[in-house]
């Protein structure tokens, strides 16, 4: 991978890992499914006006709309709503590059090879130490919810692969339109006109400032840039960037949220990192390593 796309794939993970604390913040003054709806407002507007459509049929627009914006963040925002703490959430949803690797296996005729291999399991181990320390923090139902956030946006992964290499910025607007209706029907459905009212009308400088940044940093930056990669590179050598999102994720929450890091988690995060070491680097490991015979 280019030295630039190396900083563009780190400054997603950036974006991202802080993105889960900006959540918890917006949900403290908004329900889920009303955050989700002016988030996706905020991205198509008025972006859309001045944005070209990307020449990409209707139904891939919609699909890539429907996994990556509305299904992740529909079941992600109510995971944490209903008690999954930040940092725990930023790792569970990570799973998104194991199920976007056996995907692209899947759909895609992808091959991945013994250090892809190696890495992700290394990295699953990381992942399975720090989500056993969860406790009763988090609660099965907000596990559950982030698991399958997680698959939304392993498919949402597949979409991209599939539209190809289009303007991004314009796909991340146009997609955009897609989840405001769906997110608004759930949340007159389930929140309720008493409850939509009552937060918009005493809604905090906090809350604007989370939308924004889910609107405009997580959403408009982090999936532009984010898509930008998959559609250049192998699924197998840009997913596992996405599991050091849960070790900005945990360090952010433990600072800003006073999430407590405790020693295995800590030890799982090392985990993590030595694994997407092995992943990128093992070829080149192995060459040092194992010279070939002359």
């Amino acid at each position: 991978m280019a030295p630039k796309d190396l900083l563009q794939a780190l400054v997603v993970v950036l974006a991202w890992g802080v993105n889960f604390v900006v959540i918890k913040v917006g949900l403290h003054g908004v329900p889920p499914m009303l955050l989700g709806a002016l988030r996706f407002l905020l991205a198509a507007f008025p972006a859309v006006f001045f944005v070209r459509r990307p020449q990409v049929p209707w139904k891939w627009l919609i699909a890539y709309g429907a996994t990556i914006s509305f299904g992740q963040f529909a079941l992600l925002f109510t995971a944490m709503y209903v008690g999954m703490p930040a940092g725990l959430a930023s790792l569970v949803l990570q799973a998104q590059a194991f199920f976007t690797l056996g995907l692209a296996v899947l759909c895609l005729g992808e091959r991945f090879r013994a250090q892809n291999v190696a890495g992700l399991l290394i990295a699953a181990a990381g992942l399975a130490v720090i989500g056993a320390q969860g406790g009763g923090a988090m609660t099965l139902l907000g596990f559950v919810l982030t698991l399958c956030a997680s698959l939304s946006w392993a498919t949402g992964n597949i979409v991209t692969k599939k539209i190809g290499n289009v303007d991004l910025v314009g796909l991340v607007v146009w997609a955009s339109l897609v989840p405001p209706i769906p997110f608004a029907l759930l949340s007159y459905g389930f929140e309720g006109p008493q409850q939509i009212a009552d937060s918009l009308a005493h809604i905090s400088a906090a809350s604007v400032f989370a939308i924004a940044y889910l609107a405009f940093v997580a959403t408009l930056v982090g999936y532009s840039l984010w898509g930008s990669l998959m559609t250049r590179y192998p699924a197998s050598q840009v997913a596992p960037f996405s599991l050091l999102v849960p070790i900005i994720g945990l360090a952010s929450a433990a600072l800003l949220l006073d999430e407590k890091l405790t020693a295995p988690q800590i030890a799982g995060a090392v985990l993590v990192m030595s694994g997407l070491a092995v992943n990128v680097f093992g070829a080149r490991i192995k060459q040092r390593l194992m010279p070939s015979s002359r």
